[in-house]
């Protein structure tokens, strides 16, 4: 029942899941236990399976080891074990829910998840997309990496001094200014302060340098609260708005993307993945993660680093970059973002590896600059125009202050 050839899984009715899976078991029967437990079957059989049920069946359709007791397994699930308007909690459930802890299995990873043009064309996709925040920022012709930035400390400073850091950074050169994934609405800093100090820093910054600079306002709250703050925020000049998918969960992201009051992009951090994507023989992939930010309408996601302080595998990391930049069933794109221990001397191989349809952030890269956080805005962006002139940082850096004196902080660090 739980068996099938590959040639009966018809690939617009199914939704297909690769795992990578350890086991006692024979690979195929490893896999059935996962077929099992994720659709119709339980640990002993029962009286009430009707011929209306058995239709429902996940398969095993393909399976490969790799060395004894390991390899990759295809499960199909049928369409209708889905529930669309439920979305992404449903997909969850079902492609990654109980298997994890199943005893015959010592590991198992949901490496990817494939599905059907219909299926995707259910979800909202991102409202903007690489092209549209682009459009937003002005760089549609000169195509090169965005800038951005992260508040720092991340916690701690008032709104006015959180509004002096991101003017500092903004007239300094950056695209993008952030919230970090553990500010929200804290005393110390409310968002109904927050908010218009910075904007009005932006304005400021608009009118000097005739550049629109965003400001991702993380929102992440409970459901009632996240979509009030976000009407709310919005409504009082808010040019992004940030969520942390994991903690939020994947339907706050959607509650805003098809929410057409919402008229600004949705920048995604992903907080806390690491219990989940780090482990190579255990849990979720990256990949998958992406998909499904995608599917519920993040407009920008951080997805890893070529050169940087977190752990990253860089040939997954350019599969899942070039996923959310490409053509699917259409959707818009997503933004990739590279965030984590990066200084401006990282930036000419995190361009290499990662290409220019990329936001390079950086938090201490810029505000640990000697020479304060506007110079260390301004050594980001050069070291960006001296990579789009195919100039070595060495030998921009002789003409420019800013970027020499960040290559003698950080050079030793690449």
């Amino acid at each position: 029942m739980f068996v099938s050839k590959p040639e009966d899984i018809d690939p617009e009715s199914h939704v297909v899941a690769l795992y990578y899976v350890e086991s006692n078991l024979d690979l195929t029967e490893a896999g059935v236990r996962i077929a099992e437990e994720q659709s119709i079957g339980t640990w002993t059989e029962v009286s009430t399976l009707t011929k209306g049920a058995q239709r429902l069946a996940a398969k095993v359709f393909k399976s490969v080891e790799q060395s004894p007791g390991s390899g990759l397994v295809w499960v199909a699930y049928p369409l209708e074990l889905f529930d669309l308007e439920s979305g992404v909690p449903n997909v969850l459930s079902v492609v990654a829910g109980n298997l994890f802890g199943l005893s015959s299995l010592r590991n198992v990873r949901l490496l990817d998840v494939e599905f059907p043009k219909d299926f995707v064309r259910e979800f909202p996709g991102p409202k903007f997309g690489v092209e549209g925040v682009r459009e937003i920022v002005g760089t549609l012709r000169d195509r090169r990496p965005h800038i951005g930035t992260i508040v720092k400390p991340k916690v701690g400073l008032n709104p006015k001094e959180t509004a002096e850091v991101a003017y500092e950074a903004a007239v300094g050169g950056v695209d993008l200014v952030k919230d970090d994934e553990t500010l929200t609405n804290q005393s110390f800093c409310p968002i109904k302060e927050r908010l218009p100090a910075v904007m009005e820093a932006l304005d400021r910054v608009r009118e000097e340098t005739g550049r629109t600079v965003l400001y991702a306002l993380n929102i992440t709250a409970r459901p009632d609260r996240l979509l009030e703050t976000a009407d709310w925020a919005v409504e009082n000049g808010a040019n992004m708005l940030m969520v942390d998918v994991f903690t939020a969960g994947f339907s706050a992201i959607r509650m805003l993307a098809e929410d057409p009051s919402i008229r600004v992009p949705i920048h995604v951090h992903r907080t806390m993945h690491a219990a989940i994507t780090r482990n190579p023989k255990h849990g979720i992939d990256m990949m998958v993660i992406a998909k499904l930010v995608r599917l519920v309408g993040g407009d920008q996601l951080h997805t890893g680093t070529a050169a940087g302080k977190m752990e990253s595998d860089v040939e997954r990391l350019k599969e899942i970059n070039d996923f959310l930049r490409s053509d699917w069933h259409g959707l818009k794109t997503v933004f990739p973002v590279a965030s984590g221990g990066i200084h401006p001397a990282l930036v000419p191989e995190n361009v290499r590896v990662l290409g220019r349809d990329i936001v390079i952030q950086a938090g201490g890269g810029i505000h640990g600059h000697p020479m304060g956080t506007r110079a260390g805005a301004k050594a980001m962006r050069q070291a960006v125009e001296a990579v789009m002139a195919g100039v070595p940082l060495e030998e921009y850096a002789k003409t420019h202050p800013e970027l020499r004196a960040a290559l003698e902080k950080w050079a030793k660090q690449t």
